[in-house]
């Protein structure tokens, strides 16, 4: 009797604050559509990563007696492409091409453009004006315009498509870094950090950066299936990945001639790029989401 009036009349205990991290993973852990795309886009990704493997044949074998087999014939579940080679395999080869073009960019840019614009952001005066008027200069052309004359200038190849989507994809993220990084720097935070005797450097790289940080990263994520999809149009117009590698956007490129032969096999590669766009923008959307404390 003693210890249950003890226990009713002991003092409640309040569970502690979960931190804002475990409050984004609590959230995401329960978004099922997040949880959905990211399950799809890592059965891909580990597919592309262990093509070697995975492949049942060599992409790059061909046989004109096998040419444009239809989906599901004997040996090649997925059928086969203009040249006889399976296409199983070569979705499987062509996912690492197309995945490092449309990741990379968006990657150097994001580390590129969070630079750029954090410093644009808390320095202010003359670097401001040089740095975002330069972005403004990007933005006076259409993304896609832009990447087909920076590719064209370059030449063909992986590596030049690369570079002329890193810099199409670098003013977005330095105008939303210094976006937030302008409604950060006037916090009380970084005022007293200030009169602390901090440094610019400093300030910028421990109190600024770790609360742009976030906002910066989800709306690059969004970038990637533009990305992508700017990627395989690149090599669909024959300025990005050359024959015979096998890359999603120059497989659409081989068989448009195909489609009305075969059109479910002439539809696979666009498929595949599809699906990886949408699941990347569930991703990206759920993301936010989960980090929005205000939601």
């Amino acid at each position: 009797m003693a210890i249950a009036t003890a226990l009713v009349e002991a003092p409640l205990v309040a569970a502690a604050p979960m931190s804002y991290w475990r409050t984004v993973a609590w959230r995401l852990a329960r978004d099922q559509a997040t949880l959905v795309a990211g399950g799809v886009l890592a059965v891909i990704v580990l597919s592309a990563v262990l093509a070697p493997w995975l492949a049942p044949y060599d992409p790059a074998a061909g046989s004109i007696r096998l040419r444009l087999a239809p989906v599901g014939a004997p040996g090649h579940v997925l059928g086969t492409d203009e040249q006889g080679r399976d296409m199983l395999s070569r979705l499987l080869w062509g996912g690492r091409m197309t995945l490092v073009a449309g990741l990379t960019p968006v990657l150097v840019a994001f580390v590129v453009g969070a630079a750029l614009g954090v410093m644009a952001g808390y320095v202010g005066g003359i670097t401001n004006t040089l740095i975002m008027r330069t972005m403004d200069i990007f933005y006076a052309f259409p993304a896609v315009l832009l990447a087909i004359a920076i590719s064209g200038a370059l030449g063909a190849g992986i590596t030049n498509s690369i570079v002329s989507l890193t810099i199409v994809f670098i003013p977005p993220i330095v105008r939303v870094s210094e976006s937030v990084t302008t409604s950060v720097r006037t916090l009380d935070f970084v005022d007293a950090a200030r009169a602390s005797g901090a440094g610019p450097i400093t300030i910028m790289r421990v109190h600024v950066l770790g609360n742009v940080l976030g906002p910066i990263f989800v709306y690059s994520t969004s970038l990637i299936s533009v990305c992508m999809i700017l990627a395989s149009g690149l090599s669909f117009l024959g300025l990005g990945t050359k024959p015979p590698e096998p890359e999603w956007g120059l497989m659409l490129n081989t068989l448009r001639t195909a489609i009305y032969a075969n059109p479910w096999v002439a539809a696979l590669p666009g498929a595949m790029i599809f699906i990886v766009s949408i699941c990347f923008n569930l991703l990206s959307d759920g993301m936010r989401s989960a980090m929005d404390v205000r939601s």
